[in-house]
């Protein structure tokens, strides 16, 4: 029932002339990512997406995580799959060496986690939250926290979760009301309920680490009152070795539309005798150290709208291929495969240039990630966390409302058949309607990105942004033929829009923030569109230079050009009418929810 296989030719591709594994190779650090190391690691993590997620991925589905007695089960296959998962040293593949991890770039670790997530993405959700946690105990944990917690979390014998949201505290985070009570040996008792908690129970590790978010007695109101606390399952020795169980369990589990094999948990902490958790870092700065896990985990969500806008498109290609119906159109007389119908390949064309597109700008900004951390150059880590910061509601939002698109039309490829459960397709969609969701919404992610990226410093990093694709602009002013032309066109009147609109909210932002707002959105995918646009433009480029030096005889690159000449014309055209909705779009916007609502 569930196939996968992963692109490995694309995302070679990507890897090395887009994101420029080479470059991020020669980062202090990364000396050991070589084109050979990193194809190999590839070729297994494809082999394990394929062979052994797959094809648990419809059976998950349809058994579904169960809970009773405060314990959550897995469904069948999904603990010898993890596992497996984790003797492989997976978990660990980008985290600190210092504690066990393989310290590989975060674009190596992107091109795999996308693997995980098209191939299964309920079961990819655990190592998701986990390396959240890890990071966040990395970079702010004590040494004893990091002593006692990260090693085992690498190594994935044990997990962690996020535990943010209250049911009076979903996106306001300042409405937080779990206490963490202060004990003379320095730990706290926590008390209070948290919802949504992904794999807060489980039945796959030896213990789980929450990471939760509770107000000490005497901390201020708001967000300003936050603190970070570290709350295992199972106590810890000093040694590291298991002990009593905390007073944290699971207390119930939602009834989903999708991602039915992830438990996504209601924990009660403190309903005896009190949770027992030590503070990470400093009180009431908690939110400073979540947005650590949050900022990671949107990325992370990001591509989980890549990868399951190409396991739907897998799986709709497979099918337009072998099903059998209608005539011709212009051609012969006889029936033939539905993929020869011109609005089937119209549809299978946007899902396949949008995952490239996809693909393509969320590796570039994963290469950004890592010279932000370990360029040996000051001003260059700087340059490249700015369009990092840019681009982390962008991959976020626009990827997954894209994917959401993709795994509709997935099912519209198969038809009639595309409503029926067995084929898999309608999976794809329930699974990717939480991705807008996740880790703040759309709206939120847009409403980011115009003020406190846009707006706050007055456009700068969208400029320099808006400068790089200018640059791929004049590039393609040098390329002959009818497809490069159609691609210039198409990215010049883009970068007119973004430019257009960037000013607009640069400019209004603080004199008309209800009105700029309401273009929050229509502005987020406006820049999705031109950057995943600007990002097919490059690799048209970079294919043409290959064709060019004798390589024509891979069909490959021929076909991105092809692929990159419909996104401008399908995709990318869209541009101009968004950034008119950016600019003109608030007032009737403003006045109907006055006069109707």
């Amino acid at each position: 029932m569930s196939s996968y296989a992963a692109p490995l030719k694309d995302m070679h591709f990507v890897l090395r002339e887009l994101a420029g594994l080479d470059r991020v190779a020669e980062l202090p650090g990364f000396e050991d990512a070589t084109p050979d190391l990193v194809e190999a690691i590839l070729d297994e993590a494809g082999k394990f997406a394929g062979g052994v997620l797959a094809p648990i991925n419809f059976s998950g589905d349809q058994e579904g995580a169960s809970w009773a007695d405060r314990t959550v089960t897995m469904p069948a296959g999904f603990k010898e799959a993890y596992r497996q998962f984790a003797e492989a040293g997976w978990n660990g593949l980008s985290c600190e060496p210092a504690f066990g991890g393989q310290g590989l770039p975060k674009l190596v670790s992107a091109a795999v986690q996308e693997m995980w997530k098209a191939a299964n993405i309920s079961f990819s959700l655990c190592p998701l939250l986990t390396l959240g946690a890890i990071e966040a105990l990395t970079l702010c944990g004590s040494n004893e926290q990091q002593r006692k917690y990260l090693p085992e979390m690498i190594a994935g014998r044990w997990t962690g979760t996020m535990n943010l949201t209250e049911p009076q505290a979903g996106s306001d985070l300042a409405a937080v009301r779990t206490r963490a009570v202060p004990q003379p040996d320095g730990s706290y008792r926590i008390y209070g309920q948290k919802i949504f908690i992904t794999y807060g129970e489980h039945d796959m590790a030896e213990n789980i680490v929450h990471l939760v978010l509770a107000r000490t007695p005497d901390a201020p109101e708001g967000v300003k009152g936050i603190s970070l606390f570290v709350v295992p399952k199972f106590m810890v020795d000093d040694q590291g070795r298991l002990g009593s169980r905390n007073d944290a369990y699971c207390v119930s589990i939602e009834h989903k539309l999708g991602i039915h094999a992830s438990p996504t948990c209601v924990m009660a902490f403190g309903d005896n005798e009190g949770a027992v958790g030590t503070l990470v870092g400093r009180e009431n700065e908690g939110l400073k150290y979540m947005f650590i896990m949050m900022n990671a985990a949107r990325f992370a969500v990001g591509l989980e709208g890549l990868a399951l806008g190409e396991a739907a498109y897998q799986k709709a290609l497979a099918y337009a291929k072998d099903r059998v119906q209608g005539r011709d159109i212009g051609g012969s007389a006889g029936s033939v495969a539905i993929i020869r119908h011109p609005d089937v390949r119209r549809m299978l064309m946007l899902m396949k240039a949008q995952s490239e597109a996809m693909r393509a700008l969320a590796y570039t900004v994963a290469a950004a990630h890592d010279a932000a951390l370990h360029h040996p150059e000051a001003e260059l880590r700087r340059q490249n966390q700015a369009f990092v910061d840019l681009m982390i509601p962008v991959v976020k939002g626009w990827s997954t409302e894209t994917g959401n698109e993709l795994a509709y039309l997935g099912v519209q490829v198969h038809g009639g058949m595309g409503f029926i459960e067995e084929t898999g397709a309608a999976q794809f969609m329930r699974d990717a309607r939480i991705l807008t969701i996740y880790e703040g919404t759309t709206g939120i992610q847009a409403n980011d990105l115009i003020g406190r990226k846009i707006a706050r410093e007055g456009g700068a990093t969208v400029k320099s942004v808006i400068a790089l694709m200018r640059e791929t602009e004049a590039l393609l002013e040098q390329q002959e033929g009818d497809d490069f032309a159609a691609i210039k066109a198409a990215l010049a009147y883009g970068i007119v829009a973004v430019d257009a609109a960037a000013e607009h909210i640069a400019a209004h932002y603080a004199s008309d923030i209800r009105g700029v707002s309401v273009g929050a959105v229509p502005f987020l995918k406006l820049m999705g569109i031109v950057c995943g646009g600007w990002q097919m433009a490059r690799a048209a480029l970079v294919s043409q230079a290959k064709i060019a030096a004798g390589q024509g005889g891979d069909p490959y690159y021929a076909a991105k050009i092809i692929t990159a000449r419909f996104y401008a014309d399908h995709v990318l055209s869209a541009a101009t009418g968004l950034a008119h909705t950016v600019v003109h779009g608030a007032t009737g916007a403003l006045a109907l929810s006055e006069e109707l609502f």
